[in-house]
């Protein structure tokens, strides 16, 4: 499962770069017909923001499951082994909470949307709207993962801390051997 798992992130994050590169494309591509050819192409902006959506939605999930999201570990990081799995319990059911909130407006609205056509593409706006409800699926499906690898016992004490620092460069070390944020420290 976590193989599985492992190898969807990885496509996806292919998708999400093909995806970049279309919008790049797309849109300066609209701009270079903007200015010299005094013409462009209407459905570019549209599929360019439909894009973005996407690729947030799906980072997102990314993210997610390689633990990169940014977060404050300040309390979490000082408590013992068990008080932070109460706290990855926790967060994962108020996560799983948030995911099936957002799969259930997602869901409506790509319902309600289906027969309305997006402007200049004609497309149903249920494509937009179902951003949302495949984010809620996956990132469920990565929240329910580790949880079942918490109480399987597969997860490292390391792994029980889901967020990064953003001072996690402090940590790295300087030629001389000292941590990066010791060479501001003796400034002081």
């Amino acid at each position: 499962m976590v193989k599985l798992i492992n190898g969807f992130c990885r496509a996806v994050t292919v998708l999400m770069a093909v995806a970049l590169m279309v919008m790049v494309v797309l849109v300066f591509g609209n701009v270079v017909l903007r200015y010299v050819f005094n013409s462009s192409i209407t459905q570019s902006e549209e599929i360019s923001r439909w894009l973005f959506v996407w690729i947030t939605f799906m980072g997102c999930v990314v993210a997610l499951r390689e633990h990169t999201h940014l977060g404050t570990d300040a309390l979490v990081s000082r408590l013992p082994p068990l008080g932070k799995k109460i706290c990855l319990v926790l967060g994962h059911l108020t996560m799983l909470y948030v995911c099936y909130l957002v799969f259930r407006g997602a869901w409506e609205q790509t319902r309600i949307n289906m027969d309305v056509l997006a402007p200049s593409t004609q497309l149903p706006m249920a494509v937009l709207h179902s951003a949302g409800v495949a984010f809620a699926a996956c990132a469920s499906v990565v929240l329910l993962l580790d949880l079942w690898l918490l109480f399987t016992g597969h997860m490292g004490d390391a792994d029980l801390v889901t967020v990064q620092e953003s001072e996690d460069l402090a940590a790295l070390k300087l030629p001389g051997g000292e941590p990066a944020g010791a060479a501001n420290d003796n400034k002081h």
